[in-house]
């Protein structure tokens, strides 16, 4: 029996693993492939047999992952985002529960073959939208404006609240008897809102007092952030059933917005834990299935998912956002962004469970149609998600915009260059004069510091996916730089070099690239601040880069970025020096006393 469990343990984590790898190469949503895997496993090979492997702990297990999950997503909600948003998020999870719940259990009912109980309880639990999967999504497809914080808060607000609601139903409903529904609900409703949230709030301010009293060493602070989180999800559980998502959540969003330690490695510890425990999960609770489970579905469930994508969803968003200043391109784009995850596939499974050991007649198709809904959002939703975008021009999924800071002679000639092609730049600076005297000459600016929280937060980043500091302190550069990875990931984040290679005492992990290379260094800038300028050069069969080399010299001539013919800007860098090909415009920095060497010697020839 233990060389079952370890073995299975190992395979299941090895093939979540090797599932996240080849979505990350197929670019497809993660979870179709691991519920593919867990599906070739369980039900069609029968390889695996989840409740055989881990008995009565698969799910306490299960649970648990979806707390840290929970808790990893409350930790990416910053209330400075939703503070644009919070009347529409407000709604979402107010009237939008209420209308995805009722329309949702009304065409379960009236579609499927469940008893009206249990239709009302796949409503409730269709409440939830899939963090796990928007998230993802929204990296990928990167909507203007306010979608993503929108899709963001209600996906993670809502995954307790439809856990929360999930449960009522099932204690009101179906084991009580409709009769005692209505002061049952309002009763645990309150018992779970109250209980959940002080038990979180507390176990969030106790961990924030003894890491800032240093009672906590660092190496001990994401452990004890785990063993805090498990506890508070068990104690909050064992007051009131299935309230402990709740108040992991709220643990979570408070831990993200105070003010008194710093939780960034918390956060990043976390999402490592929580890709992990998310790959095993979908793996498990696919392969849990049964092949004659899968028969039991029929066109009627397919009809139902259906007037779930095509019409509750749209009778949500609308309902919910009447008043806002939501153009209807927003609304459209948001009402076809519902896919379910992990933590409908979690409660579904356990609440399946319980009523099968009731024996409640049609226990057993619930898992297999919540499945369904889950194969068919994440598929339909995860196609169409970036083509649908591109069509209401909402998005730009590989935005070639920069962010600059530093505003100087060699960023303002960037500037005037990249303008001609369209790309957006723009320049931040806490010098008042360089910022309004670029401002005049019509140029993007944000008067501000780069490594300011209250920077991020005011600039707009549509159309832009890349940084280049360069300014003059290497301190401000590496800052900005390990900032904005966390925005455009590490590749797309570029630093000026501020000193000589050997006298380069910066590790890399703690820099984004050198830009254009480790040769180019800020103070040359200085010294032929005068002198330089930035040069665009097509390159043809006539003229090449190595004419263009032989022409300028290698000392005082840098490459700084390739347009190609798609019209794709590439950044010369320590990691990339390849030349340009016939097609492609070089952009260039060179010094006019070249330039005006090359044009007395080209006279004096003639």
């Amino acid at each position: 029996m233990t060389e079952n469990l370890l073995f299975g343990l190992a395979a299941i984590i090895a093939l979540g693993i090797a599932g996240q790898w080849i979505s990350w190469v197929l670019k497809i949503p993660s979870i179709l492939i691991l519920l593919f895997i867990g599906f070739l496993i369980g039900p069609i090979t029968g390889i695996l047999q989840p409740d055989e492997v881990f008995g009565e702990l698969l799910f306490p297990f299960v649970s648990l992952s979806v707390a840290i999950i929970l808790f990893e997503g409350g930790l990416t909600l910053k209330i400075k985002e939703l503070k644009p948003v919070f009347k529409i998020v407000r709604n979402l999870i107010t009237i939008g529960t209420v209308v995805t719940w009722i329309l949702s259990s009304l065409a379960a009912y009236y579609f499927t073959n469940l008893s009206l109980g249990i239709s009302i309880l796949l409503g409730a639990i269709l409440v939830v939208t899939g963090p796990t999967v928007i998230m993802p999504l929204l990296r990928l497809v990167k909507p203007k404006g306010e979608i993503n914080s929108i899709l963001k808060w209600e996906g993670i607000v809502n995954d307790p609240i439809g856990a929360m609601l999930a449960l009522l139903v099932f204690d009101t409903i179906i084991a009580a008897g409709l009769g005692e529904a209505t002061t049952s609900v309002i009763f645990a409703i309150l018992k779970t809102i109250f209980f959940s949230t002080l038990i979180g709030i507390v176990g969030a301010y106790l961990l924030v007092f003894l890491i800032k009293k240093d009672f906590i060493p660092d190496y001990l602070q994401n452990p004890a952030t785990l063993a805090t989180l498990l506890l508070v999800f068990a104690l909050s559980n064992t007051i009131q059933h299935e309230s402990g998502l709740f108040a992991v959540t709220l643990m979570g969003i408070y831990l993200a917005n105070q003010k008194q330690i710093v939780v960034e490695h918390i956060l990043e510890f976390k999402e490592n834990l929580g890709v992990l425990l998310l790959s095993t999960l979908f793996i498990v609770l696919a392969a849990r299935l049964q092949v004659e489970d899968l028969e039991m579905l029929d066109s009627g469930t397919f009809l139902f998912i259906a007037i779930l994508i095509l019409l509750i969803r749209p009778a949500t968003i609308f309902s919910s956002t009447i008043g806002s200043k939501l153009s209807w391109k927003e609304k459209l784009y948001l009402s076809w962004m519902a896919p379910r995850g992990i933590v409908a596939a979690a409660v579904a499974s356990i609440f399946s469970l319980d009523l099968a050991r009731s024996n409640y007649e049609g226990a057993g198709l619930l898992v297999p149609i919540m499945f369904l809904v889950i194969i068919s959002t994440i598929l339909i939703y995860g196609l169409s998600a970036t083509p649908l975008a591109r069509l209401l021009k909402l998005s730009d999924p590989n935005p070639q915009g920069i962010v600059i800071a530093g505003i100087n002679q060699l960023s303002l000639a960037i500037y005037k260059a990249l303008n001609k092609y369209n790309i957006r730049v723009l320049l931040v600076d806490t010098n008042w004069d360089k910022v309004t005297n670029a401002r005049q000459n019509g140029m993007s600016t944000h008067f501000g510091s780069i490594v300011s929280e209250k920077t991020l937060t005011n600039i707009n980043l549509d159309g832009i996916g890349r940084f280049i500091a360069l300014t003059g302190n290497k301190g401000i550069n590496s800052l900005s730089s390990i900032q904005f990875a966390k925005i455009f990931e590490s590749a797309n984040v570029y630093q000026i070099n501020t000193a000589p290679k050997f006298n380069q005492d910066v590790g890399k992990e703690l820099r984004g690239h050198f830009f254009s290379s480790d040769k180019l260094i800020f103070p040359d800038i200085d010294k032929y601040e005068s002198t330089l300028f930035v040069k665009t050069n097509k390159i043809t069969a006539e003229f090449t880069f190595e004419d263009l080399e032989s022409k300028y010299g290698t000392n005082l001539f840098h490459p700084l970025f390739i347009l190609d013919e798609n019209k794709k800007l590439i950044i010369y860098s320590e990691k990339f020096s390849r030349k340009p090909v016939e097609g492609e415009t070089l952009i260039s920095l060179i010094y006019k006393e070249i330039e005006e060497n090359n044009q007395k010697k080209e006279i004096k020839n003639d």
